[in-house]
């Protein structure tokens, strides 16, 4: 099935009372992980990669994006609905490298701009990408970190600013803070379904909940009946893989033959078990949250 654009994925995702779930890949395995696992269950799917992560300061250099595409191009051969995203970027030029690279949906970041120019940069990415048929996510409201403890803050979407946005923007769908928590890596958030409510009210574009490890599954139906049709999944997926890694890892000592354990493929491989540990992971999101045996060929 070739690749499918956003907006077809999340409006099918609408109709049928369901969200689809983004699962953030980091190298070729993970990528792997996802797709394998979707096409394994039947499932629609958005996969991609981490702008801001791909060109994090901690970095010595930003990553070449035309190497995490190229691991891409076997999406466009998977036997099931994938969109492709650049995932919280803020810097235009590497969005328009995405653009052309070949992802068909960004989603622009706002944590480090001010409202005013992260408008106009938002604005920018839509005049460059919807011509193209690229999708572009933008959002209102500040997430907390789990990283901060139990000190970290955020801002709750607030439902009149997030309407003239969109308006003004013409952004295909919005990330809302509603009590969500980004890195959350224990417990669950509280989330506010009243400000949720109050959200749809005023604006009709899919909604997207970032922070989905941290999101309480229970609550799922609930939030998809509010418009919510999208869930992003990153933390989950890479403490997954650490602990599989960590596991094979730990029977591998010098002098002994490295090949088995790394890039051979057998049972002693760790990227194999990295891989395993992420399909597992995203096969379970699947299942959880309603979108299992979803893929359906359409012209």
């Amino acid at each position: 099935m070739p690749f499918v654009p956003m907006d077809r994925l999340l409006a099918d995702a609408r109709r049928g009372g369901y969200a689809v779930c983004y699962c953030e890949s980091w190298n070729l395995e993970s990528l792997q992980a996802v797709v394998e696992g979707a096409e394994e269950l039947q499932s629609p799917v958005i996969v991609g990669f981490n702008g801001g992560f791909l060109m994090h300061p901690s970095r010595s250099k930003p990553e070449d994006l035309s190497f995490y595409t190229g691991m891409a191009l076997a999406v466009r051969k998977a036997r099931v609905p994938v969109s492709l995203i650049l995932n919280e970027s803020d810097d235009f030029s590497q969005i328009a490298a995405g653009i052309e690279l070949g992802f068909n949906a960004v989603m622009v970041e706002s944590h480090h701009l001010g409202f005013d120019e992260y408008k106009t940069l938002v604005k920018r990415v839509v005049a460059l990408g919807q011509p193209k048929r690229v999708f572009v996510e933008g959002q209102i409201g500040e997430l907390p970190d789990g990283c901060d403890g139990p000190n970290g803050s955020g801002i709750i979407t607030d439902p009149l600013l997030a309407k003239s946005f969109v308006e003004e923007t013409g952004i295909d769908a919005l990330s809302v803070s509603i009590g969500n928590v980004h890195v959350m890596t224990r417990g669950k958030a509280a989330i506010d379904l009243e400000a949720l409510r109050r959200i749809r009210e005023v604006v009709q574009v899919p909604l997207v909940v970032h922070g989905g490890t941290g999101f309480p599954s229970q609550s799922a139906a609930d939030v998809i009946g509010l418009g919510v049709t999208k869930f992003n999944f990153g933390t989950t997926l890479k403490q997954a893989y650490l602990a599989a890694v960590r596991d094979k890892l730990a029977a591998y000592h010098e002098p002994m033959n490295p090949h088995p354990f790394l890039g051979m493929g057998g049972p002693e491989d760790i990227m194999v078990a990295g891989r395993e540990a992420v399909k597992a992971k995203v096969k379970e999101l699947i299942q959880q949250y309603g979108f299992a045996g979803k893929a359906v060929s359409r012209a």
